[in-house]
């Protein structure tokens, strides 16, 4: 990597603003067809949610050496990295196979807790129907109605990669239906609805979620289930190193304070407000409201195109606690837990409104994602975890009254929100793992505002901007923007997740360079 200074006054065939996952895969595509391509992250560290970080935890006074705690931001899983998989075909093209991903239990790499019941969810199609069936038989067929669907989109996800079909996933007509009306109407059994819904918080669940984005999700996780017995930090570490090789440039602690149209083709970007970097082309990895506040002046933008996307509402945030457990007290799980309390009536599916982000009241924690981590796992089936993360919805609303604030200076206030939260979390993890609070040696939390810090994302939104099924013009976007030369990427575009940015990574350089030569070296099986 270089420094922001040494690039000064130099000119790139595409400059890239933000390297993230989606903006790293962009700068991969482009520099392996022989582009001259410059990364500018503002952060010290690559990879956005792909980010980790160590924390130095007490140990027991026998020990003799120090134990460093690794955490992951956002990675805890993949779906779809079986040979032949979509996902496999997209990390094969980046060169991340090398990468020590790790299998989940294909017997049961999802447990979905429903009011203290569980229920297993299997990898394969058949597989996945036929352990559905066994919890609830009298629904078996309308099982096999929703398992199709769910093969169906994953089966189609190569197609989106076609020349002929450059463009298609914009205009899906499963963007178009709403994935709580096909639940709803698909399965009669109000409870296998909250079931198959409870590995949702992977999405933001809400009546307007386009049925796309709920089954391709989905369907690649039934396919497989992966975690990287690693930090997250491996992917942007292993792309950066790639493109380098290839000729690109990686800055971090680069800031771009201003995107500048040129009388002639091209880009100017203020970087660090002093600093000069030119392009022909520029792909933002930023949110598009973000990516906006940088044109200060331009013909292209209209501001009813400005006020359109500044309106847009953004998903919900999260709540995470990241827990270093004593040593050989909580055993590892080779998959993912989520813990759902519904009342009386109460749905997965009622979402967060506008209204909740924006009222400022504390919510209570009604749902729970689980997420073990040992570095054990691969040679003894009956490790110990030594991390576990709890990850649960939080609105930025929350948060929003210490957002002037700086990571560090929040005052007594936030720290006193953020212990309470905490609190609530380990008490609700402990429904199912009895004894967790007397085994934490540290924790370690993290808000909205901490997100939004830390990886520029809009009120510290989980999932990028809200797509609306019913609003498909004004919610699913294109990477392309109304000034000629300027393109966007990642995850407020097509589809969130690892799969989603990684497939949007490609319909942004295609618009440069053309899907052919953008998927050249795609192979899917």
């Amino acid at each position: 990597m270089v420094k922001a200074e040494e690039i000064n006054g130099k000119g790139f065939d595409v400059a890239i603003i933000g390297g993230g996952l989606g903006g790293l895969q962009c700068g991969y595509i482009l520099s392996k067809k022989g582009l001259k391509v410059c990364i500018l992250e503002q952060n010290a560290l690559l990879g956005g949610c792909l980010q980790s970080f160590g924390r130095k935890v007490n140990r027991p006074a026998s020990s003799t050496h120090a134990r460093v705690a690794e955490f992951d931001t956002g990675l805890h899983y993949v779906g779809g990295l079986d040979e032949g998989q979509p996902l496999n075909a997209l990390f094969n093209y980046f060169g991340l196979m090398h990468l020590p991903w790790q299998k989940m239990d294909a017997d049961a790499f999802d447990e979905v807790v429903v009011n203290g019941k569980s229920y297993m969810f299997a990898n394969g199609y058949q597989a996945f129907a036929a352990r559905m069936t066994e919890y609830f038989p009298h629904q078996k067929e309308n099982i096999k109605k929703y398992t199709a669907l769910l093969k169906e989109v994953g089966d189609a996800l190569p197609k989106s990669f076609s020349p002929k079909d450059d463009g298609a996933i914009y205009t899906q007509s499963l963007f178009a239906r709403s994935a709580y009306e096909f639940v709803n109407e698909t399965i009669t059994d109000p409870l296998l609805r909250e079931v198959l819904a409870g590995t949702s918080l992977k999405m933001e669940l809400t009546p307007a979620l386009p049925l796309y984005t709920y089954a391709q999700i989905n369907s690649s996780f039934i396919q497989s289930a992966y975690r990287l017995a690693g930090g997250g930090n491996m992917v942007s570490d292993s792309l950066c190193h790639s493109i380098e090789k290839m000729g690109g440039v990686v800055c971090t602690r680069a800031k771009v304070t201003e995107i500048r149209e040129q009388q002639e083709n091209g880009l100017q970007l203020k970087v660090n407000e002093t600093i000069d970097v030119f392009a022909k082309k520029v792909i933002s990895n930023l949110h598009p409201s973000a990516t906006l506040e940088l044109i200060k002046e331009s013909a292209h933008v209209r501001k009813v195109y400005r006020n359109r996307i500044n309106r847009l509402e953004n998903t919900t945030g999260m709540f995470t606690v990241n827990l270093a457990l004593k040593e050989n007290s909580v055993k590892y799980l080779n998959r993912n837990r989520y813990i759902h309390n519904l009342a009386n009536g109460e749905s997965l599916w009622s979402g967060t409104t506008a209204t909740d982000a924006q009222n400022g009241h504390p919510q209570g924690v009604r749902s729970m994602l689980m997420s073990y981590y040992s570095k054990d796992v691969s040679t003894c089936q009956e490790a110990y975890a030594g991390q576990l993360d709890l990850l649960t919805p939080m609105t930025w609303g929350e948060v929003e009254r210490f957002s002037g604030t700086k990571v560090g200076h929040r005052g007594d206030e936030y720290l006193a929100l953020k212990e309470a939260k905490a609190e609530q979390c380990i008490e609700f993890a402990q429904s199912i793992i009895p004894g967790l609070k007397e085994n934490i040696i540290a924790s370690y939390t993290s808000t909205p505002l901490t997100y939004k810090d830390y990886t520029a994302t809009a009120c510290g939104s989980a999932y990028g901007i809200r797509k609306d099924y019913s609003n498909l013009m004004l919610t699913l976007l294109t990477p392309k923007t109304p000034v000629p030369d300027l393109f966007l990427t990642g995850q407020n575009l097509n589809l969130h997740g690892v799969l989603g940015v990684s497939m949007t990574s490609f319909f942004t350089c295609a618009e440069i360079i053309g899907m052919e030569a953008a998927a050249d070296g795609l192979k899917f099986e």
